[in-house]
């Protein structure tokens, strides 16, 4: 990876963070787009799955720092889901756009489900509605945002001397 595409990347990275942190909290939809979790999704796509993992840890503890009655389920969900992420798209590396958004939804479902286990808040009805419902809406609202943000997020091409 060369310094510009770096750059780019991180610049993008940047970019869902302030997304996640200002506009999310903002519209308080039942129903929200996790920019973590495609941040996460662009750094496992071109990382290998141990850096990918540091890398979901790192945000899992950055946002369990914000919910202290949860703490060790987001960084535990986002670790998980950025070693499984970078294993599998390693394996199943291709550039068609159905692939990449069913990437994207079953990396938020992935989080959700694990994240909702681990943090034991929810129980009976509750937990099967948000399983079952709230969070696969959630996947696909992220899924379709995280398609555009890797259709958009492709490096500008640079010229070749």
């Amino acid at each position: 990876m060369n310094i510009s595409r770096s750059f780019w990347t991180a610049a993008w990275l940047a970019s869902l963070m302030v997304l996640h942190f200002t506009l999310r909290p903002m519209l308080d939809w039942r129903v929200q787009v996790d920019f973590l979790i495609i941040a996460l999704l662009l750094v496992a796509v071109t990382a290998r799955p141990a850096i990918a993992a540091f890398f979901g840890f790192a945000l899992g503890m950055v946002t369990d720092s914000l919910t202290p009655a949860a703490f060790g389920a987001g960084a535990l969900a986002m670790t998980l889901v950025g070693f499984a992420s970078s294993w599998l798209k390693s394996a199943f590396f291709t550039e068609n756009l159905m692939l990449n958004a069913g990437f994207v939804f079953l990396g938020k479902w992935a989080f959700d489900v694990i994240y909702i286990l681990a943090e034991h808040r929810l129980g009976g009805v509750d937990l099967v509605a948000q399983l079952l419902l709230w969070s696969p809406l959630s996947a696909v609202l992220t899924a379709v945002v995280g398609l555009g943000v890797l259709v958009v997020s492709r490096p500008p091409a640079t010229k070749r001397r």
